[in-house]
């Protein structure tokens, strides 16, 4: 009953003003948030280009496993390595996983990726991106997120790079790009995600404390004469709150990481 309402404001075009009759028992559930990002997931795969770097991605493909594993949820998880000079990884609710290329630099090396990719599957875990959709939804912008009415010739009504890149998804796809990439997570969210993310890389055999070393590189890739987008970077806390919180998480990561059955240290280094 509650998407036969939706589908009647999307079907006369009041998606606006039936928002407004909407409440938050409208907010999708795991298993309708998972689907939709499931089929963005496969345009995206569709329209992006993917890296035929094949260092980088036998590096994904050993590293987003272990990350997936020590997370404990049993999502499908996947993943792809996208030619992009981005510096991004993200990753949709349901463990639809992407790294751009552009951030492999940055990283230097396999511990680094971990970080990064505990990080985002962080955010997957603790469900952030669905907030961020609900969020979506009771900011007004319901038919864009339910109906991919976000479109105007052609292009997909967000302001972030990585939406505009994926501009020619169409649908739900599209409504779901607008949702999950136009929309920060919080800072709360953020925080969350740097320390669920340092203990998922710990259980996985790396380092933790190169999750605080990824910070400074990034500060000062993003500094002058650094990158110029680096939505990766684009959310808070700062670099210097994020390096400080995550050195005083650091002995319980540690704890993971000296339990962990296999160690990998630092990992291979990551080449040009």
């Amino acid at each position: 009953m509650k998407f036969l309402i939706i589908l009647s404001c999307l079907l006369n075009l009041t998606f606006f003003s039936c928002a407004s009759k909407l409440t938050s028992s409208l907010e999708p559930t795991d298993e309708q948030i998972n689907i939709e990002s499931a089929k963005a997931y496969e345009e995206v795969k569709s329209k992006a280009k993917i890296s035929t770097n094949k260092e980088w991605t036998d590096m994904l493909n050993r590293v987003a496993p272990r990350i997936a594993k020590a997370s404990g949820v049993n999502f499908k998880w996947e993943w792809i390595l996208i030619d992009s000079p981005e510096v991004n990884a993200w990753c949709m609710p349901g463990g639809k996983m992407a790294v751009y290329t552009g951030i492999m630099p940055v990283l230097k090396n396999e511990a680094a990726l971990a970080a990064v990719l505990g990080h985002e599957v962080a955010h997957a875990t603790k469900k952030h991106g669905k907030q961020r959709y609900a969020r979506a939804i009771k900011g007004n912008i319901l038919g864009a997120v339910v109906g991919g009415a976000a479109i105007l010739g052609g292009q997909l009504l967000c302001k972030t790079n990585t939406c505009k890149t994926l501009t020619g998804l169409t649908g739900a796809a599209a409504g779901f790009a607008v949702a999950f990439f136009d929309r920060k997570f919080s800072r709360a969210d953020e925080s969350e995600a740097d320390q669920e993310g340092q203990i998922f890389m710990a259980k996985s055999g790396y380092d933790p404390a190169e999750a605080i070393k990824l910070w400074e590189r990034m500060a000062e890739a993003s500094g002058a004469g650094g990158k110029a987008s680096m939505e990766f970077m684009s959310t808070h806390p700062s670099e210097v709150r994020r390096q400080k919180d995550l050195a005083g998480w650091l002995p319980e990561a540690n704890k993971y990481y000296q339990a962990a059955s296999q160690k990998y240290g630092l990992g291979a280094e990551i080449t040009k």
